[in-house]
């Protein structure tokens, strides 16, 4: 029995061995607490987390963009195991002990409490006194180097050195310098007995902290490609300071594989949560966009400190072009922020000289590189400014501002036109900016050029609508009437409607002078009872009718004096053929309004000039009813002033259905849609279908009403028809002319001053072709309107006797032409 193998302790024993030491154990650091966490169910864990964020979670826009970014990947928890606990499974369970090291670094995807892990679990494996973990970076250019956050850290040390998260704790070593190179470049272990011995040793770091380096066990680093990708130096065997052994190389070797799988992981991990961070940045950008869209100074403040926090840079700036047009390169705005972990040294800096200040926003101004950038439309990205041609060195001496490394990229807006620069400058690291930082960069400026495009755009917007402010506010004052007016008419005996005579059909439509014009429309108002149906107030009204006959144009016929013989004629028609008993008080309402303001701000020309012309009105308007979509606007527009409003007293659906037909009256008065719809109108009538109770056949009646209103004149007594004619020739004559030197146009015969003499024949074709069937039509419906009929024939008779008068002139004229 005693010569026989020994029984390896088994598990149950080596744990309550175990417990029985732990009494003695003071560098504890296994929390019982995230154990008993740990034997949570997976549902009980994921309700309070849940419920963890649902009371804390800010409900902002950011923090909603966040949360659906938010990882859903679950980890694998192990509790980790103490320090001492390892020490003991490693004199008793070697096999233990390896897995419980595995185990502990393979679920830590923290880059830095992993190293750390690695270093110390290291130096426990081969019983090193001190340990160091070199990385492998790659700079921008591509110039490997080892970089490491622990330097010679004693094994004994149970817990992560404090700021060993801070960059200014990093030793760098050269790619292939001492020993850490020379395993990193050739990818050979070395075991040294005697460090002093070996060339490659560096003593500095004995002579810096006193202590005395003896033997040293180097070795690299791979991942699952065969890549190295760090180094792990363990420093003096313990105890004795004997060299390191065979089976030390061996178990390090067994484990290395293993930490270049965690450190991988970890680095891949720490890559996407990069990314992840980065993406949440851009939607968080997107975000301030839509929060902020009308003042620059503010977004560009919100894009300077996204790019900050992003970049982690110590300055920013973004400069705008003064005119992106041109093609000479030149800033008018620049905006700069600096970072709040060097504004303490950079505020004693600056505080005593006012010039400096003044002096980097001048840098700023005329930054070569930015300009560069502007120019080519390129990214700039400098690792180190003083050793690059483009960089302005005395400029820089000058602000006061020490730059290393400078990333400029082009802002473009949504026409691919450059409208400025942004600009990062020094890594808070102190490292260049990298390939990464750069696509980064650019891409999150493709936001902020739309944005701030945006932006510009809203403020030229702003300024545009206050310039039309300013100029409507002008031409209203000019174009209402004044108090005093209002005051007159307002107190003025408005006469009968028999004693004006606007019951008439065959009403004298020169016959009132432009005041009288305004008591005979009042008087109209309150005939039809439109005054107290609908609560109108009176003074109103007056100032309304004033303001409308001011807006009509000093032109030969389509002026104020049109506008009221076509109220006149529909007040008559509507009072005398009983139309009133048929049309509601609304749409009543709707035609007389629609009579007065058919016509407004009429320029003396038709629809086809506007679009011969491509005026202003055919632009905003477009080339169909052009002037009839202008006169209802301009209707509108009088209404909308300030005590113009004659429909404030009607109910909200009252004044939608008023504005409908109002629109609906005033653009039936464009003989395009004339043309469209009297084919329907006199079929309908022909054959007796007409219902009144159809919205279709309503409105298809006020249509025509509407134009028989405003070709009236026609149908008035010959002289009064006759001087009607020859202004609206006169009128027409003009645009003729206009055409002619203008347009270079040859204008059609009725506008064309030359050819007057055809009137005769153009007024029968006019009469023929629109007026005789409309009015035919309507006697059809109501025989009260014959009288205007009978006037039609009276006057076509006229014109078709000094057309017939004229025929001999013309034959002449042409024999004489023929024979010549």
């Amino acid at each position: 029995g005693g010569g026989g193998l020994q029984r390896r302790p088994s598990q149950k024993e080596l744990r309550k061995s175990f417990a029985r030491s732990k009494a003695i154990h003071v560098n504890l650091t296994y929390d019982e607490h995230v154990h008993a966490r740990a034997q949570e169910s997976l549902s009980s864990v994921r309700r309070r987390a849940l419920l963890r964020k649902a009371s804390s979670l800010p409900p902002t826009t950011a923090h909603i963009l966040s949360a659906l970014l938010e990882s859903r990947v679950s980890l694998p928890q192990y509790p980790p195991t103490a320090l001492d606990y390892k020490r003991y499974l490693k004199e008793h369970n070697e096999r233990q002990f390896f897995l419980e090291l595995v185990k502990d670094i393979s679920n830590d995807l923290d880059l830095t409490s992993l190293s750390y892990k690695i270093l110390i679990f290291v130096c426990l494996m081969v019983d090193a006194d001190r340990g160091s973990l070199f990385l492998v970076e790659a700079a921008a250019t591509g110039k490997k180097s080892l970089v490491s956050k622990f330097f010679d850290v004693h094994a004994g040390t149970p817990l992560l050195p404090c700021g060993s998260t801070e960059n200014s704790n990093e030793v760098q070593v050269p790619w292939g310098k001492g020993v850490i190179g020379y395993v990193a470049e050739h990818g050979e272990t070395v075991n040294i007995p005697d460090a002093y011995q070996d060339h490659r040793f560096n003593d500095e770091i004995d002579k810096l902290t006193g202590y005395k380096t003896k033997s040293l066990l180097c070795m690299p680093i791979r991942n699952s490609d065969g890549e190295i990708i760090g180094v792990a130096q363990a420093i003096n065997k313990t105890p004795g300071g004997a060299p390191f052994s065979d089976d030390d190389e061996k178990v390090m070797q067994m484990y290395l594989p293993f930490c270049g799988i965690a450190i991988s992981n970890a680095q891949l991990f720490a890559a996407s949560r990069k990314e992840y961070d980065r993406s949440r940045a851009l939607l968080e950008v997107v975000n301030d966009l839509f929060e902020e869209q009308t003042d620059l100074e503010k977004i560009v403040k919100k894009i300077m400190h996204r790019a900050q926090n992003l970049l982690k840079c110590e300055r920013c700036s973004v400069l705008l072009l003064e005119d992106i047009e041109s093609p000479v390169v030149k800033f008018n705005k620049s905006f700069e922020l600096l970072s709040p972990k060097c504004n303490a040294d950079t505020e004693n800096s600056f505080k005593d000289s006012m010039e400096k200040s003044s002096s980097y926003s001048d840098w700023l101004i005329n930054n070569s590189i930015a300009e560069l950038v502007a120019s080519t439309g390129l990214p700039v990205n400098i690792s180190d400014a003083y050793q690059d041609p483009r960089f302005d060195a005395e400029a820089d001496q000058i602000s006061g501002f020490h730059i290393k490394s400078v990333l400029c990229v082009p802002i473009w807006n949504s026409n691919h036109q450059i409208i400025g620069v942004a600009q990062v400058l020094n890594r808070l690291d102190g490292k260049p900016f990298d390939d990464a930082d750069q696509r980064l960069f650019e891409a999150f400026v493709i936001f902020c050029g739309l944005g701030i495009n945006n932006t510009i755009m809203y403020d030229q917007v702003k300024k545009s609508w206050a310039k039309q402010s300013v100029a409507l506010d002008v031409l209203s004052y000019h174009a209402t009437c004044s108090k005093a007016e209002v005051d007159k008419f307002k107190a003025a005996t408005i006469p009968l409607v028999s004693e004006l005579g606007i019951d008439d059909i065959h009403f004298d439509d020169f016959s009132l002078d432009v005041d009288a014009m305004i008591t005979a429309a009042l008087r109209m108002f309150m005939e039809l009872g439109m005054v107290q149906k609908f609560k109108i107030d009176y003074e109103t009204l007056c100032r309304w009718l004033l303001t409308v006959r001011k807006n009509y144009r000093m032109v030969l016929y389509h002026n104020w004096r049109h506008a009221f013989n076509v109220c006149q004629l529909m007040f008559a028609m509507l009072t005398t053929a009983g139309f009133q008993e048929i049309l509601t008080e609304i749409e009543i309402l709707a035609l007389i309004v629609g009579c007065l303001c058919h016509d407004l701000d009429h320029r003396g020309t038709n629809n086809a000039f506007q679009a011969k012309s491509g005026s202003a009105l055919a632009q905003l308007y477009g080339t169909s009813a052009t002037l009839e979509h202008h006169h209802f606007n301009h209707a509108v527009m009088i209404l909308q002033s300030e005590g113009h409003n004659i429909f404030a007293n009607l109910s909200s659906k009252e004044y939608s259905d008023l504005m409908q037909l109002l629109k609906q009256s005033i653009l039936a008065t464009d003989l395009t849609l004339y043309f469209e719809r009297r084919t329907e109108f006199f079929e309908l009538v022909s054959k007796g279908g007409y219902d009144w109770n159809r919205k279709k056949h309503r409105e298809i009646f006020r249509s025509m009403l509407m134009t028989a209103c405003d070709l009236g004149a026609v149908t008035k007594p010959w002289e009064i028809s006759r001087q009607a004619t020859e202004l609206v020739t006169s009128e027409f004559f003009e645009q003729g002319d206009r055409e002619r030197s203008e347009l270079k146009l040859t204008p059609s015969a009725i506008f064309d001053r030359n050819r007057k003499d055809e009137l005769p024949r153009l007024q029968l074709e006019w009469i023929d072709s629109i007026c005789m069937p409309l009015y035919e039509c309507l006697v059809k419906l109501n025989v009260k309107l014959k009288p205007m009929l009978d006037s039609v024939a009276v006057n076509r008779s006229k014109w078709e006797e000094m057309h017939q008068k004229r025929l001999p002139y013309q034959a002449a004229s042409s024999s004489s032409f023929s024979s010549s």
